[in-house]
């Protein structure tokens, strides 16, 4: 009975800790007694685990405030250059690696081109690796201070098992990261990118919470991410959230996964260059080629709108099956928001009785095409700011 309260007591101590350490994150710096009064935790307890804070480099004092009777509070600064992250984003074209600090500032970014005939994911690991031990000797960062590396990866994982279990569009299947471990002298975090830019926006925008979101990552396919009471919803078999291989038409385009008519080979970014190039055959054309010119040329303005109908007909049947609160769209396609935006939520609430705009937001998202290698990078730092996993 002893033991257990000891590991009890124990628990509050790290849980008070974390609740300090996120809300002077949130806050930069607050006095003692404003975290008493903000958390209902006593003066004393803010003043052990401050102090415990402070020895551990993530907090300083940073003198005193203004009195309001008695002695003068001392203010408590966060220091986001206590602790490091790296974040990785793999994408079928491009490898992006970042070094942040804990504010989710850009210390260091690299990136390099993916083969066009991907033969062993472990020529992947090396080279991130040679990039990442680049980049700690170019800023001479001590080992002790990196928490470890995020991957955010383009298909079902298993982040337990650090098991990349199938990407279909780069033709991978049970790829384990356990083996890359001696790569790197940190631990080693994955997930998927629709689910690490979900987390990010749920973690990183903290003056705006979105406690109930989908976040529709558009890129070469389509991958959703769902967050539920801040929990990142993953289901049973770690593959929640798959509304890219939703069957949008029937009999219509085989996909990599096997099936037919899937929702990402009519709404991803790939899908609507392949239209333009094949309607103008143009196989050199660039999105940004295509788009400046929709203004004007009807042809390409009406190959965007059959393109803007197919990812609001996905958008209906996820607000039908999960009627969340916020829909946020980011990936690849963020670039081309100011073309996609207003038409697209038009097409989404129009002739509908199911709901409306007050009832489910539908916007692009404010970290923009870095919100899968921010949550890459958040990935290190949860033991930091959480006591406990935020997935379901």
């Amino acid at each position: 009975m002893s033991r257990l309260k000891s590991v009890d007591q124990e628990t509050i101590r790290v849980l008070n800790q974390k609740k300090i350490l996120n809300l002077i994150y949130r806050n930069n710096t607050l006095t003692k007694q404003e975290i008493s009064q903000k958390l209902n935790i006593s003066i004393p307890t803010v003043i052990s685990n401050s102090k415990e804070l402070i020895e551990q480099g993530f907090l300083e004092e940073a003198g005193v405030a203004e009195s309001t009777g008695g002695r003068k509070p001392t203010i408590l600064k966060f220091l986001p250059y206590s602790r490091y992250s790296f974040g990785v984003c793999v994408t079928k074209d491009k490898v992006r690696i970042i070094l942040a600090n804990l504010n989710f500032e850009i210390v260091h970014e690299m990136d390099f081109n993916m083969p066009e005939k991907l033969k062993d994911f472990n020529d992947i690991i090396c080279k991130v690796s040679e990039n990442v031990e680049y980049i700690i000797n170019k800023f001479n960062i001590p080992y002790d201070r990196i928490l470890g590396i995020g991957f955010s990866l383009p298909g079902t994982v298993d982040e337990k098992n650090l098991l990349l279990k199938n990407v279909p569009n780069l033709k991978l299947k049970n790829i384990s990261f356990k083996e890359f471990q001696t790569c790197f002298k940190f631990p080693i975090f994955i997930e998927n990118e629709a689910n690490a830019s979900a987390y990010a926006e749920t973690f990183i925008n903290f003056n705006d919470i979105k406690s109930s979101l989908v976040f529709i990552s558009i890129t070469e396919g389509i991958g959703t991410g769902i967050v539920i009471e801040n929990n990142v919803y993953k289901g049973f078999n770690k593959r929640a959230g798959e509304f890219g291989h939703m069957t949008i038409v029937k009999d219509g385009k085989k996909c990599n996964c096997g099936k037919k008519g899937c929702w990402e080979l009519y709404a991803s970014k790939k899908a609507l260059l392949s239209e333009y190039r094949n309607a103008f055959d143009d196989m050199n054309g660039t999105l940004d080629d295509f788009l400046k010119r929709s203004k004007n040329d009807l042809k390409i303005k009406s190959i965007l709108d059959i393109y803007i109908d197919f990812l609001a007909e996905g958008i209906k049947n996820i607000i039908l099956a999960l009627d969340p609160k916020n829909i946020l769209i980011g990936g690849e396609i963020f670039s081309y928001k100011d073309f996609l935006e207003e038409e697209l939520i038009k097409k989404v609430f129009k002739d509908n009785s199911f709901y409306d705009e007050t009832q489910c937001n539908i916007m692009f998202s404010s970290l923009g095409e870095n919100a899968a290698v921010f949550g890459a990078a958040l990935l290190p730092m949860e033991s930091v700011f959480f006591l406990n996993d935020n997935v379901i």
